[in-house]
């Protein structure tokens, strides 16, 4: 009798779990975005990809900003279909090479008139070296976005009012900056272990918000407002090069307790195009909610010193 308890109240746990964290709530505005600019970066799969389709079906114009033009060229056609809308465009780029992110930011300028909301997806999970020489994570989570939004800046403030969403992650609050290996090697850790890995995750996901944290200071007085998010853990392939057993293992466990795509970026949805939401610019979001985040997350000095180490970086200063 006590077996049977335990295991209807794990039952319990589990379908509540499933039902409040996993379906999570969902964005509510019926903003419709005709005439509107949109790029979403990493969009040619999971949520980013889900992001742009949703916002194709309210008639924006959707640049998707993706590295690999044979998937990226994929997507587009599918979500031209799947919305109706002709106005979605590919255009590549590779968020681990400053070039790339540079020449990107350039043929945009060049041949787009508007940028509305720019939505910071793209992420990867693995240890390795940019273009560039810069840790991977780091490079590609916060240094090509970084770069990309300063490149992007005045066009946004010149379409104003527009947005800015970083798609950051819940880890951050396991996350640590460690200035003296970003200074020495250009990378949050050297480490290559499964838990290091996740380390320098959670690490790259902190230098989200805090990036966030500091271009909100810097954007106050102007039309453009920014937001961090945890979308939720997402059934997607970002963690496609982890070890292929642990996947298989984790496969029944991510299905049941993981959100779907479509549940995965109503977050980002909120923050990208929700009213009303503008007096909360640089503060960080879950489940359509804003949340508070610990004091790491929101210290001057560390995120002042990391925009300064980050210009140098990728040579605005």
């Amino acid at each position: 009798m006590c077996l049977l308890l335990v295991l209807g109240l794990a039952i319990a746990v589990a379908y509540f779990y499933r039902e409040i964290v996993v379906k999570g709530k969902r964005c509510t505005s019926k903003a419709k975005l005709h005439g509107k600019t949109v790029i979403v970066t990493g969009s040619n799969t999971g949520i980013g990809k889900t992001t742009a389709l949703d916002l194709a079906k309210r008639g924006a114009r959707v640049i998707l900003a993706c590295r690999s033009k044979q998937r990226g060229e994929a997507a587009l056609e599918e979500i031209k279909r799947d919305s109706g809308n002709n106005q979605v465009v590919f255009m590549q780029l590779d968020l681990g090479s400053l070039k790339s992110v540079r020449s990107f930011a350039e043929n945009f300028l060049k041949s787009e008139p508007r940028l509305d909301i720019l939505i910071n997806n793209a992420g990867v999970q693995m240890q390795g070296r940019t273009a560039d020489g810069l840790g991977l994570m780091f490079g590609v989570n916060h240094i090509g976005h970084f770069l990309l939004t300063n490149l992007l800046l005045e066009q946004l403030k010149a379409c104003g009012p527009s947005r800015v969403v970083n798609v950051s992650s819940m880890a951050h609050y396991f996350g640590k900056i460690d200035f003296d290996c970003l200074n020495t090697h250009k990378a949050l850790g050297l480490g290559t272990s499964f838990m290091e890995v996740l380390q320098y995750y959670s690490d790259s996901k902190l230098c989200n918000y805090l990036f966030t944290h500091e271009l909100a200071k810097r954007l106050k007085g102007t039309n453009v407002t920014c937001y961090s998010l945890h979308p939720g853990a997402i059934n997607s392939e970002l963690a496609r090069n982890i070890n292929s057993t642990l996947q298989l293992f984790l496969k029944p466990l991510t299905a049941y307790f993981f959100k779907n795509t479509e549940q995965g970026c109503q977050t980002t949805l909120h923050c990208a195009l929700q009213e009303g939401i503008e007096p909360f610019s640089g503060r960080f979001f879950s489940n359509c909610t804003v949340k508070e985040v610990s004091d790491k997350a929101k210290d001057d000095a560390a995120s002042k010193k990391l925009w300064e180490l980050s210009e140098r970086l990728c040579g605005l200063a």
